[in-house]
Parts: C-alpha cells; sequence; structure tokens
C-alpha cells in the first residue's frame, strides 16, 4: 500500500501522487498495491482525487460532506475513507536525511523481503 504523507492531496495535489504511483508501477511493474491519497479536511482535493480516479481516498472532514463525497466516490469506482490507514513505514523521519543514510534505510528494507 502506497499512503501519501498526511493531507498531501492539500498541498501536493492529486497530479503530483498520480504522478508518483505511476513512476512506482513504471520501475516495478511486477508488483501490486493499492494506493491512498489523504486528503485532510479538504472537500476539494478530495473530489479531485475522486475524479482523478485514485484508488482510495481519505477526507476526516464533515460527516456530511463526507456522505456526499462517498457516494461521488463510488461512481467513479474509488473508495473513501474517513480515516488515515496505519503507516506499515514511515519515511519521513528520513525526508531530509542524506544520501548514505537513505541508503542504509532502503538497502536495509531490501534484505528484509
Amino acid at each position: 500500500m502506497l499512503i501519501s504523507a498526511p493531507e498531501a492531496g492539500i498541498y501536493a495535489g492529486a497530479g503530483w501522487f498520480a504522478a508518483v504511483v505511476e513512476a512506482a508501477r513504471e520501475t516495478v511493474p511486477e508488483a501490486e498495491c493499492s494506493t491512498v491519497l489523504d486528503c485532510g479536511d479538504s472537500p476539494a482535493a478530495a473530489l479531485v482525487a475522486i475524479r482523478r480516479g485514485l484508488g482510495r481516498v481519505v477526507f476526516t472532514g464533515r460527516a456530511d460532506v463526507a456522505r456526499r463525497l462517498a457516494d461521488i466516490a463510488g461512481q467513479y469506482g474509488v473508495r473513501l475513507e474517513t480515516e488515515r490507514p496505519a503507516a506499515g513505514l514511515d519515511l519521513e523521519a528520513q525526508f531530509f536525511a542524506d544520501e548514505a543514510a537513505l541508503g542504509e534505510v532502503l538497502a536495509s528494507l531490501i534484505r528484509a523481503c
């Protein structure tokens, strides 16, 4: 499962996330994964992600808005969630790490697989 950073749908957008997912799928075409874009409490960001056809979209705003978005998401074959899934691996701490430190983390992940 590829999960965006918290609220990434708001500040980075659905287009950015779709490009990240596409790059990952091109890099490892045999891998199967689901995708989740966290749009926080922004109905606009969630609607863009839904219309883009992203697999799963997280919306944490008002319940009445979530119900309407869920109806729209269903029409696009997208699953709307109101809670962010727990991350199995979070690389936030390594985001600003130097190349050597990030390489060590990635190498250990590859060895674990």
